[in-house]
């Protein structure tokens, strides 16, 4: 439905370099495409500590093809439709930009060197993982709560911002919500199908599934040659979000339930139903004030519908939840933290210590320049490695790379969030052979925290853990080696 639709078929060939903003960028990867505007991800040429961006080129016009001639009004229609598409998205997101959860405009270009001749384009920041993406790596599981919690705020933040501007962003769906590593936190794209409200200057607003009633009614009759007495507002927002955060709890895509004549008659007893599957593994309370909040964003009436300001008051937002291992990994950050690299001897030996960390800097610095490179030698993170890259995308390549390297011992890496939400949360990082307690050895399922061991409980009360997820490290060749655990004090 917008000017780029992530994951579509394969742009063309990018140029291998751009001009923009006085510095030349090497176009690395093409991201996506759609109709009129293709995406490349680019990196500054000359300055390594420069973190990369995004390119969103506006196509002039299709490459002409082989065989009987094009209608004369082609060209100059999909000009007409790249250029309106260019100031459109540039209007909404030079007046939307500051904001922490949209998505940050560098500047605008026009790239002469385009196959297609010149071309209308504009740099942006890079962002990280899609919704859509996430949803795919928890097919049938559905998110984790502090996933859906930390995604609802950022996005509730956003739409509240944009909708006091008089904007709507009209095609707001998991592949226009991204992960920004560099800012942790959620943020908007793709702003090609928004509008002021109250001046909708688009026939056709937002995406199947994802489509709240009143613009389905309103598509329906423009097809048909009809207007609609009906305007869209602010809300048609509220609704695919409402869809987004359902599809994140239950894990599983609703575009053929929610166009299904049983949703139409009772939207709210589906809800329910998915709310109270065996599948779902969350807590009751959170969960049930979940389900209220996702409830306010689906009324047909829109003018029930929650507004943005109103949804943020959800006492679902009061709960404080830890994320999961998986959330760490999928979420990268500009940190990284290596553990099990140095033993107690090796930080009270100076001339080991500094050899240790000049031979980690080295292997580190293989991956991107870095930044900063610590080593605590007391609590809190005494004997672990925080490693910070000038951006998220070297972090990101670091962490596949060096996960089970080989230093002295093995390396488990993961990355240290700095989120300054609520409280301490703690993960536990702990060595022993799969399928044990790590205090009795008593056998206990490794795919749950030992929740079900009296005694391992008890470890993880005096450690002042309520429950935790267990990083799946290399396995003991003994029952009675020895156990290295690790508290890592983490501020959300």
């Amino acid at each position: 439905m917008s000017g780029c639709v992530w994951g579509a078929a394969p742009p063309p060939p990018p140029p291998l370099l751009l001009e923009a903003l006085g510095r030349l960028w090497e176009v690395q990867a093409p991201l996506g495409s759609g109709s009129s505007a293709s995406v490349y991800r680019v990196r500054c040429c000359g300055d390594p500590r420069a973190p990369p961006g995004a390119v969103k080129e506006f196509v002039v016009a299709p490459p002409a093809r082989p065989g009987p001639a094009r209608r004369p009004a082609a060209r100059p229609a999909a000009a007409d439709c790249a250029e309106y598409g260019f100031r459109k998205e540039r209007a909404a997101l030079e007046h939307l930009r500051g904001h922490r959860n949209i998505v940050t405009l560098y500047g605008v270009f026009t790239n002469h060197y385009s196959a297609n001749g010149p071309s209308r384009c504009l740099l942006l920041e890079l962002l990280d993982v899609s919704v859509s993406e996430l949803l795919l790596h928890s097919s049938n599981q559905g998110c984790s709560m502090w996933m859906i919690q930390h995604c609802a705020r950022d996005v509730l933040e956003a739409l509240a911002f944009l909708h006091h501007k008089g904007y709507v962003h009209a095609d707001l769906k998991p592949r226009n919500i991204l992960w920004s590593a560099e800012e942790e936190c959620f943020k908007l794209i793709d702003f090609g199908l928004s509008f002021k409200e109250g001046n909708q200057d688009v026939k056709y607003i937002q995406t199947d599934g994802y489509r709240a009633p009143e613009a389905e009614l309103q598509n329906c009759l423009a097809q048909a040659g009809l207007q609609s007495e009906t305007e869209c507002t602010s809300a048609v927002d509220l609704w695919s979000l409402g869809i987004v955060l359902l599809e994140m709890f239950s894990g599983m895509k609703l575009k053929h339930t929610v166009q299904s004549q049983e949703w139409k008659a009772n939207s709210s007893a589906i809800i329910d139903r998915i709310f109270a599957s065996e599948g779902v593994v969350n807590s009751a309370i959170p969960a049930y004030h979940l389900r209220d909040l996702i409830k306010s964003m689906l009324h047909c009436d829109q003018g029930k519908r929650a507004s943005a300001e109103k949804a943020l008051c959800s006492p679902f937002f009061s709960i404080p939840f830890a994320p999961h291992i998986e959330d760490l990994v999928m979420l990268p950050t500009p940190v990284l933290r290596l553990l099990n690299v140095l033993s107690d001897a090796s930080l009270q030996s100076e001339e080991e210590y500094e050899d240790i960390l000049e031979d980690i800097r080295e292997e580190c610095q293989k991956y991107g320049p870095v930044v900063s490179l610590l080593i605590p030698k007391e609590n809190p993170g005494k004997g672990q490695v925080f490693v910070e890259y000038a951006n998220a995308g070297d972090s990101k390549a670091a962490q596949k790379m060096l996960t089970g390297k080989i230093f002295d011992v093995y390396v488990l890496v993961d990355y240290f969030s700095h989120l300054a939400e609520a409280g301490l949360a703690g993960i536990l990082h702990l060595s022993g052979p799969p399928g044990f307690c790590p205090a009795c050895m008593r056998a206990e399922p490794t795919s749950v925290a030992f929740h079900g061991c009296p005694c391992w409980r008890g470890v993880l009360s005096a450690a002042g853990v309520e429950s935790c997820l267990l990083s799946p490290l290399p396995a003991f060749p003994r029952k009675d080696q020895s156990l290295r655990i690790s508290l890592s004090p983490l501020r959300w």
